[in-house]
């Protein structure tokens, strides 16, 4: 298989005036097409950090990072962008549902900023939503649906563009055992149809689904193993 990330010394600093401090201390990581990984780690030990450089929302100060086989450091803001609405699918904590669109129009918002022709995108969207179970619920706005279906219009709009991977950031954080319990199973039968994920948590229990688990300390990788392993 095709590694689609391949992180290797990757190291990340921030500096306030004389103060420095180093998030990523030379992370070697690499996924390939079709894993299903969680990284998991405490508050403060780089996971959000390692979120931020993986989905191209921040850059690393040493280092590099090839996603699809692309090295990120030598594309363009222009080009970063389009990686962003086009290769990785977004899901976070907080839904980011427009609260006065349907779930059909939230999905089909990032392929309108992607230039997607109005028919094409309408049909990605409906087929994204019928995939996560949400087909009865197009013309739903948020406020008209569960937390864990809110969760699910999220996933659908991380489809519709056909990413090269799902990036979740703390996905089930605002959700109560039984829809954390939904969104978490709409996440394996994803990872059986082929897709690549990547988890990202502080809940081992969460981490245990995925079928990798790299756990993140003060900015050092300090395990990477089968999922199984880690719960032994």
């Amino acid at each position: 298989m095709s590694a689609v990330i391949e992180l290797a010394g990757a190291r990340k600093t921030y500096r306030s005036g004389e103060i420095e401090f180093e998030a990523l201390r030379g992370i070697d990581l690499a996924v390939d097409e079709g894993e299903y990984v969680a990284i998991v780690g405490p508050s403060g030990s780089g996971k959000s950090t390692l979120m931020n450089i993986l989905g191209c929302l921040d850059v690393l100060s040493s280092g590099s990072y090839r996603l699809g086989g692309e090295d990120v450091e030598k594309l363009s803001e222009v080009a970063l962008a389009r990686v962003r609405n086009q290769q990785i699918g977004f899901v976070f904590q907080q839904f980011h549902l427009l609260p006065s669109l349907t779930a059909l129009r939230n999905v089909e918002l990032p392929m309108v900023y992607g230039q997607v022709e109005k028919n094409e995108r309408r049909e990605r969207a409906t087929a994204a939503l019928e995939r996560v179970g949400l087909g009865d619920r197009l013309n739903n706005r948020p406020g008209e649906l569960s937390g864990g279906q809110q969760q699910r219009v999220a996933v659908a709009r991380a489809l519709a563009g056909d990413p090269t991977m799902i990036l979740a950031d703390e996905p089930t954080g605002n959700l109560d055992s039984a829809s954390t319990e939904d969104v978490l199973g709409l996440f394996d039968e994803l990872h059986a149809a082929g897709r690549t994920i990547v988890l990202i948590t502080h809940e081992h229990d969460v981490a245990r689904r995925a079928r990798r688990m790299v756990t993140v300390r003060d900015g050092v990788i300090v395990s990477n193993v089968p999922s199984e392993e880690a719960a032994a």
